[in-house]
C-alpha cells in the first residue's frame, strides 16, 4: 500500500466513523436504528428528565427517551423500548427517577402484575407514578433546621441562673399551695399504704387477687372443656370419614348411591309407562273410554233415582222383593 495523502486521509476517516459509532452506540444514540416499541407516559413533574435519557426496568436498560411535549397541562413522555426480552404490560407504571442527588434522571418502569396484559401496538399510554420532589424535599429541610437555629438561639440568650432563680421566686411566693399540695399528697399515699379507699383496697386486699385467680382458674377450665369438645368433634368427623355409624355408612357406602340411582330409574320408567298409558293406572290416567263410561253410569243411576222417587215406598219395597220370590 502506498503511503499517499489519499490514503491517509481514508484510514483517518474510517478511524473517525468508527469512533463515532463506539462513542454513540456507548450513549444511547444508535437506538433510533433500532426497531422497538413506543410507549408514552403522562408526568406532573418529569424533573430535569432530557431527550435521550434511558428506560429502565429493573436497573436494566430497555429504551431510551425519544420526546418529551406538553398537553393538556401535562408533560407527555414518549419512549422507545429496544430490549426485545423486556414485557411492558397494560398495567405497568412509569416514574421518573434519579440515580443519585447529582446523578442523571431516567424514566423506571415496573413489570406490572402477572396477569396483566403484553402491550403488542404503539403508542400506548402508561399509568404514572410521580416521585416527591427533592427539591422540595430540601428546601423544607432547610426551613427547618432554620427554625431549629433559632430556637437554639433564644436558648443562647437564656441563663441557667435566671432560670432557677425564677423557679425559687415563684415557689417562695406560692409556698403555702405548694406545702399543701405536699401534704395532700403525703396523707393520701399513707391512706394507700394503709389499705383505705378504692385505690388502697385494689393495691393492699388479696380479694381482688384471689378473685382474679378465680376467674383466671375458670377461664382455664372452660378452655380445657372446649378443647375437649373439640376433640370429640374431631373423633366423630374421623370415625365419619372411616365409614363408622350410620351417618358414616351413608357419607362413605356406594351402594346406597346405587339404590338411590336405581329407584330413580325404576321411577322414571314407571312414569315413562304411565304417560305412554300401559298398565292399568296408564289406562286409568290417559284412557277417555273410561272416563266416559264412568259418566254415562252415573247418569243411569241419577235417572234410576229420580224414577225410584217418582213411585212410592211399598212399590220400591215390591220391587226389591220380587227377585226374591
Amino acid at each position: 500500500m502506498r503511503n499517499t495523502l489519499e490514503t491517509r486521509l481514508g484510514i483517518f476517516f474510517a478511524l473517525a466513523i468508527v469512533a463515532a459509532v463506539i462513542i454513540l452506540e456507548m450513549i444511547g444514540g444508535m437506538d433510533f436504528l433500532r426497531h422497538g416499541l413506543h410507549v408514552n407516559a403522562r408526568f406532573n413533574n418529569i424533573q430535569e428528565l432530557k431527550i435521550g435519557d434511558a428506560v429502565k426496568m429493573a436497573g436494566k436498560t430497555i429504551g431510551r427517551v425519544e420526546a418529551i411535549e406538553l398537553a393538556d397541562q401535562q408533560v407527555v413522555v414518549r419512549m422507545k423500548i429496544t430490549d426485545r426480552t423486556a414485557v411492558v404490560r397494560t398495567d405497568s407504571k412509569a416514574t421518573v427517577k434519579f440515580s443519585g442527588l447529582m446523578g442523571q434522571n431516567y424514566v423506571a418502569i415496573d413489570f406490572g402484575t402477572p396477569g396483566g396484559v403484553p402491550i403488542d401496538r404503539p403508542d400506548q399510554t402508561l399509568e404514572s407514578y410521580e416521585q416527591a420532589d427533592v427539591a422540595n424535599l430540601v428546601t423544607k429541610l432547610d426551613s427547618v433546621a432554620g427554625d431549629i437555629k433559632k430556637i437554639t438561639g433564644n436558648l443562647t440568650d437564656v441563663k441557667l441562673d435566671d432560670l432557677v432563680g425564677l423557679a425559687v421566686d415563684v415557689i417562695k411566693e406560692n409556698r403555702t399551695n405548694v406545702y399543701a399540695i405536699l401534704t395532700n399528697a403525703h396523707m393520701i399515699s399513707e391512706k394507700i399504704n394503709a389499705g383505705q379507699g378504692t385505690l388502697g383496697r385494689l393495691i393492699a386486699d388479696d380479694a381482688l387477687y384471689q378473685s382474679a385467680l378465680s376467674t383466671v382458674t375458670n377461664l382455664n377450665t372452660t378452655a380445657e372443656d372446649v378443647q375437649g369438645i373439640v376433640e370429640e368433634a374431631k373423633a366423630v368427623v374421623a370415625g365419619i370419614r372411616a365409614g363408622q355409624g350410620t351417618l358414616g355408612r351413608l357419607t362413605t357406602d356406594d351402594r346406597l348411591y346405587a339404590e338411590i340411582t336405581e329407584a330413580a330409574t325404576n321411577l322414571k320408567e314407571i312414569l315413562q309407562k304411565v304417560n305412554r298409558g300401559d298398565g292399568s293406572v296408564g289406562k286409568l290416567v290417559n284412557d277417555q273410554t273410561l272416563i266416559d263410561n264412568a259418566k254415562l253410569t252415573l247418569q243411569k243411576l241419577d235417572k234410576a233415582t229420580e224414577s225410584l222417587e217418582d213411585q212410592g215406598p211399598l212399590s220400591v219395597i215390591g220391587i226389591l222383593v220380587n227377585p226374591l220370590f
